[in-house]
């Protein structure tokens, strides 16, 4: 599998605060990227795969909502997380 258990603890570590801080806002942000990114590249090389395409596009608007729910609460935390990141938006 492309997400081991020792690369979801290194994202949460290095955005969520810590690796046990699963529920934090930018970690689940940062895990979302990082699978968004994975699947972008898997759909690069497979174009008719229309059930991974759902996926992406069901990931993407779950890290929207998230990203929405931060800008709302602490935009300092929002405007940090995406430079980070590299989200456009």
């Amino acid at each position: 599998m492309y997400l081991t258990k020792e690369k979801k603890e290194e994202i949460f570590a290095q955005y969520g605060g810590e690796s046990k801080n699963t529920g934090s806002a930018e970690g689940q942000i940062a895990l979302f990227t990082y699978r968004i990114n994975h699947l972008t590249e898997h759909l690069k090389r497979n174009r008719k795969d229309f059930n991974t395409e759902r996926s992406l596009v069901l990931l993407v608007g779950k890290r929207r909502r998230l990203l929405d729910y931060l800008k709302n609460k602490e935009i300092n935390r929002y405007r940090e997380i995406i430079k980070q990141l590299n989200i456009r938006k």
